[in-house]
């Protein structure tokens, strides 16, 4: 986007080092990296260049909940992504920290960053700054009852931000995550180990892969066991979990610990991915195992484990507690409401993964690049991108634990799916400056395909005589012609099958004839999806004003009146998606709202005195309505 950017970071050297899990995807997220890769972004491209093992999750189920996911080389990946980001041009890197921040008052009194300090005490003018704090704000690591100050472990935990943050209101809470032990390879018993094997034909997380792939090695499957569940009781107090409990600190939902495990389930066993760190090394992730236990005890449970009866632990696994900023303080773009030109991106704003920080990466930049330009904002709503989903989820409803992106949390999964990414997004992201030309032609030439692949089938078009003669599925019913589109579509046959009838097809490439597949065969789920999508456009576009005061609006309630005076939401669709928002109360707003053009265009129709007596009066019946309506609720909401 032409901006010239300084990526400020502790050591060169740990760009694009994976803190936690050596994995990229997912459900949810394998979305969050397709939609990434698709407006431009490097993560799906330094993914597929360093992957040696892929698996789709839900791939027995329907494609909206797909979730594709690589398992990486941890070098690779971190090697990958230093050189890309060497050649990045625009793009200067400082070994450093960022300890403060330079704000002034603007020309009309509004806080703007100018600026940040360093460190080593350098101070660096810009006018517009991505914070990206991740677990380091604040970071304390914790292993049974030994505790320290760090970001992770090995790196030093930053604080001095925490205190400019404070200082200018941002509120400012705690999470916390965790990491399982490290293994030495060498040390396990991989023979009665159930084996999960690479897809044979993945599907990738960029939509350009390496024309070479990595080799791709074999991971493992094992259980916890009824001797883990009882050392894991046993030692419960030798946690951290009391310490978490008396600072407020809430466990992470959908990455617990075995310590939360055993105490919500006891009488469970629990699965144990063992996952290969890299093609040159001989660690092992086990994925499933978080824990903050002490380093003996968790040796201790390693043992009762099928496979690692003699295993060696080359690090322990540990807790980290951080700082995160309520995300209400957000607009869309990720500028924060109280300081003009700082965004906020990732952990900082309560989200877990490397997938979600890198959503919020890309849209944060976007937007302060085209801010520079006076450019309109860039944001992706709810009904365009699993990205969209993330930001409203955040912006509007806040957090309280760390946020993690499912299929679940979307109401158009079906339409934005992890296959079609690059359809829905590439041209938006060209147009804003993000994506390439070249991104942008290869959208194109893959939209032209799939439109004459449609029309060639959707052409065959044959009575059912004909198709019976074929033999290809059974007919449910007689009567009208049927085209190739609609056979594949509404029978269990797929692409391949239709080639000998139409020779045409015969050389379709496997993204082509994934999207004909897909779109035959939901063809009426996703055109009800349109329908959907068309109705939540309406009230996206239906504005608020940004400075209403909800506090004088009688017909909401207290509890509206606070949500809405802090979430200070865009639209009426943002404002229906905050908890406690009734429709009564919307229906209310959107005529508030709305009032004043509708009676001016209601005043062009009368013209005597009379009809503009009658339309006043009828103006203060729907008032006082109004008004009787927030007497009602009020009387509900105090008793």
């Amino acid at each position: 986007m032409g901006a010239k950017t300084l990526l400020i970071t502790q050591k060169k050297s740990t760009i694009g080092v994976m803190s936690c899990n050596p994995s990229i995807g997912g459900i949810g997220k394998g979305h969050l990296v397709r939609e990434i890769d698709a407006m431009g972004g490097i993560m799906g491209k330094v993914a597929d260049q360093s992957a040696i093992h892929y698996r789709v999750l839900n791939a027995s189920k329907g494609p909206a909940v797909w979730g594709p996911r690589g398992q990486m080389d941890r070098e690779l990946y971190r090697n990958n992504m230093q050189t890309l980001l060497d050649q990045t041009e625009n793009l200067a890197i400082k070994e450093s920290t960022v300890e403060d921040l330079k704000i002034e008052k603007d020309a009309h009194g509004k806080n703007t960053i100018t600026g940040v300090i360093t460190g080593d005490h350098q101070e660096i003018t810009t006018p517009r700054v991505v914070l990206t704090t991740g677990t380091f704000l604040g970071g304390v690591i914790h292993i049974g009852e030994k505790s320290q100050a760090a970001g992770r472990m090995g790196d030093d935990a930053v604080n001095g931000l925490s205190k400019t943050l404070a200082q200018f209101q941002f509120p400012l809470g705690r999470l916390r995550t965790g990491t399982p032990p490290r293994l030495d390879g060498r040390t396990i018993d991989y023979k009665n180990l159930e084996k999960q094997e690479s897809d044979p034909n993945p599907m990738h997380l960029s939509f350009d892969p390496p024309s070479t792939p990595n080799q791709h090695i074999t991971c493992h499957i094992t259980r916890t066991t009824g001797e883990s569940t009882k050392i894991i009781a046993a030692n419960q107090h030798r946690s951290p979990k009391a310490i978490f409990d008396t600072l407020g600190v809430p466990a992470p939902r959908y990455c617990i610990s075995l310590e939360t495990k055993t105490e919500r389930y006891p009488e469970r066993t629990h699965i144990v991915w063992l996952e290969p760190e890299g093609l040159d090394t001989d660690i092992v992730y086990p994925n499933g195992l978080s824990t903050a236990l002490p380093e003996e005890v968790q040796l201790e449970i390693l043992k009762t484990i099928p496979g690692l009866e003699a295993v060696t632990m080359t690090r322990p696994g540990y807790s980290v507690e951080y700082q995160y900023v309520d995300p209400t303080e957000l607009h869309a773009t990720l500028e924060t409401k109280k300081v003009a030109g700082l965004y906020f991106a990732g952990q900082l704003n309560g989200t877990t993964g490397y997938e979600e920080a890198a959503a919020q990466g890309i849209i944060a930049g976007i937007n302060a690049a085209k801010s520079l330009k006076d450019d309109e904002p860039f944001v992706l709503n709810r009904a365009q991108a699993f990205i969209g989903v993330l930001i409203d989820d955040l912006v509007n409803l806040g957090t309280k634990e760390p946020y993690r992106m499912f299929t679940s949390r979307s109401e158009y999964r079906i339409s934005l799916r992890a296959d079609n990414a690059d359809r829905r997004l590439t041209r938006m992201a060209h147009e804003a400056g993000a994506a390439s030309s070249q991104l942008l032609r290869r959208v194109e030439s893959k939209e032209a395909k799939i439109q004459e692949i449609s029309e060639i089938m959707k052409g065959y078009r044959h009575g059912t005589s004909h198709w019976e003669k074929l033999g290809l599925f059974k007919l449910s019913s007689t009567g009208a012609a049927l085209t190739a589109w609609d056979a594949l579509g509404k029978y269990p046959i797929n692409f391949k099958d239709l080639i000998p009838i139409l020779p045409e097809l015969e050389n379709t490439s496997p993204d082509i004839i994934q999207q004909i597949e897909i779109e035959s065969k939901y063809e009426g789920y996703i055109t009800k999806q349109t329908k959907e999508i068309a109705n939540f456009k309406r009230d996206e576009e239906i504005k608020l004003p940004q400075d209403i005061d909800y506090n004088s609006l009688k017909f909401l309630s207290n509890e509206e009146r606070q949500k809405l005076s802090a979430g200070k939401p865009s639209t009426i669709g943002a404002a229906s998606r905050i908890s406690g928002i009734t429709p009564t109360s919307l229906l209310a707003l959107l005529k508030y709202t709305r009032g004043p053009e509708i009676r001016k265009e209601r005043m062009k129709r009368y013209k005597t005195p009379e009809e503009i007596a009658m339309f006043e009066a009828s103006r203060m019946l729907e008032d006082a309505m109004a008004q009787d309506d927030e007497s009602a609720d009020f009387v509900e909401e105090k008793s």
